[in-house]
């Protein structure tokens, strides 16, 4: 990454969602707290949980369950419906099972390996529907003529490594000798060589922009923070000290998310627990470029600095003003850039896949 997109784009090497609330407890202090005039609802969220058949767990995710309160300055458009994954040899190591004669989906389905993950990657089942010609996910009532499998080569846990390679051979051969299919396994040292090669790319471009927001003078309640943050179209998250502003597609990841001292979320009276600081993020290989994340971030974040009388400063606690704002976003567009290159852009099925 270049000098510049250091100052602000944390790197992320496969850190869990819950790394993002690592910020020290303000609820010892004495201090006077802002409280909501209203508390803002509570909204429930269910953050996606993916058929394992599918697709795979993505960090950090959030479905909208309901419509977001009124924005002043970020809106949701309604939510769109998933695609199921495809598999695609830029991230999957591909096996070609070959049938003597078409199957019913009902004569694979009861075969499947009961967990469908080689250590840490998740691996997948397609067939060849042998009316329509079209591969798609193995679904009842369908006959197959043909099926592949492909485990992803790379995600945020590193590299595919002989080990995983050799645990989704012999799942697969299982899968395979049951239904009487033909596998065609590629060389292991290719694939691990592969995988070695395409993670190292997602680490060079793997990045997070944060925003942190720190109180001037008086703390926050929970209320208060929650009750402004709707007003910019937030909705609360699973996770305590959680908000998330939702994507338009569904079980999509979130556009951004907003985290606090997840204490202050679940101390025994949130609305006097007290909240000093507060960072607002979003995932770049995770979101769209179309959603404009980006400016939704520096829009977000700048009306709720003005609100809360925050001072605004990057992951590295240096103020963040106009000209920083403009120079991350030059930065950012190059990066969405070389990972449209490489066939992965930002908020793609592949990209998220991988980035995950």
């Amino acid at each position: 990454m270049a000098g510049n997109l250091q100052l602000w784009l944390a790197v992320l090497g496969g850190v869990a969602l819950a790394g993002l609330v690592g910020y020290n407890a303000w609820t010892t202090r004495k201090l006077r707290v802002r409280s909501a005039t209203s508390h803002a609802p509570t909204v429930p969220v269910q953050e996606p949980v993916f058929d394992a058949q599918d697709t795979v767990p993505m960090a950090p995710d959030a479905r909208d369950a309901g419509p977001p309160a009124a924005a002043d300055s970020v809106s949701v458009q309604p939510a769109m419906r998933k695609t199921s994954v495809r598999l695609d040899p830029l991230i999957d190591a591909l096996v070609t099972l070959r049938l003597d004669a078409p199957l019913a989906a009902e004569q694979l389905l009861p075969h499947f390996p009961t967990t469908r993950r080689a250590g840490s990657k998740p691996f997948f089942i397609e067939g060849l529907d042998a009316e329509t010609g079209t591969w798609e996910p193995i679904v009842p009532q369908r006959r197959y003529g043909e099926l592949q499998a492909g485990v992803q080569m790379a995600n945020r846990t590193g590299a595919l490594n002989e080990i995983e390679y050799s645990e989704f051979v012999q799942k697969l051969q299982g899968f395979a000798d049951t239904i009487g299919a033909a596998a065609d396994f590629p060389d292991m040292l290719d694939v691990v060589a592969r995988a070695r090669e395409l993670d190292q790319f997602a680490g060079e471009h793997d990045a997070q922009l944060v925003m942190r927001l720190r109180a001037k003078d008086s703390a926050w309640s929970v209320g208060y923070i929650q009750q402004h943050a709707s007003r910019h179209g937030f909705i609360p998250g699973l996770m305590g000290g959680r908000l998330v502003l939702p994507a338009r597609e569904e079980g999509a990841p979130p556009v951004l998310s907003l985290t606090f001292d997840s204490a202050a979320a679940f101390a025994d009276d949130p609305n006097q627990a007290a909240v000093r600081e507060l960072t607002l993020a979003f995932d770049v290989p995770q979101t769209a470029p179309e959603q404009e994340p980006f400016l939704a971030w520096r829009a977000a974040g700048e009306a709720m600095a003005t609100t809360l009388s925050a001072q605004v400063t990057d992951d590295a606690g240096q103020p963040l003003a106009g000209a920083a704002f403009d120079s991350i976003g030059q930065e950012l567009a190059r990066l969405y850039e070389a990972l449209a290159k490489r066939d992965l852009g930002a908020g793609s099925q592949l990209a998220r896949r991988l980035f995950s």
